[in-house]
């Protein structure tokens, strides 16, 4: 994923606490979060609702790795149908849930989606993947098009619910668009003291968030208004006697 838009809000709210991106592959990233190494994370469902917290934010597109010159490239999008007599790889690490992977099974299972976009390269076979992923494994001799008919990825935040912080909090608003004047996507008040923020993950390969450190703001104290008036006192002209 690419939480950038994400980021660059959070910065211009909060410029006095770092957010950091760690960049973590799908199936460490729930483990991260329980283990207290990150706060939040970009995570790919299912996730499990027994300690972890989750909202769902779309449903990427599923694409098909292929080398530049494939026939396949000709084309705007291809059904799986069309990937019949192609090999196709299915990586150990994958993230989709498969009923049947489309294609002809490869000899062997790549143990990475790095590995198996290597043989992609090779023109060894193909590789379908969410479309993030082929992006993070970009290269100049490949491309990609969307695949119709297969399963597709669903994207979430997800952190810790026992650890829900007022900083969790903030990002949540940011990420559900809310604006700084929400109460829910608040800035902290003057003269509270910020904890210390953790690191966060993000699933599948792709950056997520991590935050450290934090001070606290203190807050000037405006002048009281007096509440009295002062008043110029009147001279009186004497009066002239006859």
């Amino acid at each position: 994923m690419t939480p950038a838009k994400w980021v660059r809000i959070w910065r211009e709210r909060l410029p006095e606490v770092p957010l950091d991106l760690v960049a973590v592959s799908a199936a460490e990233a729930q483990d991260a979060l329980r283990r207290g190494d990150a706060d939040a994370g970009l995570v790919r469902l299912p996730v499990d609702r027994t300690d972890l917290s989750a909202i769902p934010l779309y449903t990427e597109t599923t694409v098909v790795v292929i080398p530049k010159d494939h026939v396949i490239g000709a084309v705007d999008e291809v059904s799986a149908d069309d990937l019949a007599d192609e090999i196709v790889f299915h990586p150990l690490d994958d993230t989709l849930d498969w009923e049947r992977p489309p294609g002809r099974p490869a000899f062997e299972r790549p143990a990475t989606t790095a590995d198996a976009v290597e043989l992609v390269a090779a023109n060894v076979g193909l590789l379908v993947v969410p479309q993030s992923l082929a992006r993070l494994h970009h290269r100049r001799d490949l491309t990609y098009r969307p695949v119709t008919g297969v399963p597709q990825s669903r994207v979430a935040l997800s952190w810790p619910e026992e650890r829900t912080t007022d900083r969790v909090e903030d990002f949540i608003g940011i990420v559900r668009g809310r604006t700084v004047n929400s109460t829910r996507g608040r800035r902290p008040a003057a003269g509270a003291e910020e904890p210390k923020a953790k690191r966060a993950a993000g699933g599948s390969g792709a950056g997520g968030t991590q935050r450290r450190g934090g001070g606290g703001q203190q807050a000037g104290k405006t002048p009281r208004r007096g509440s009295g008036t002062t008043q110029g006192a009147r001279r009186g002209r004497p009066r002239r006697r006859s």
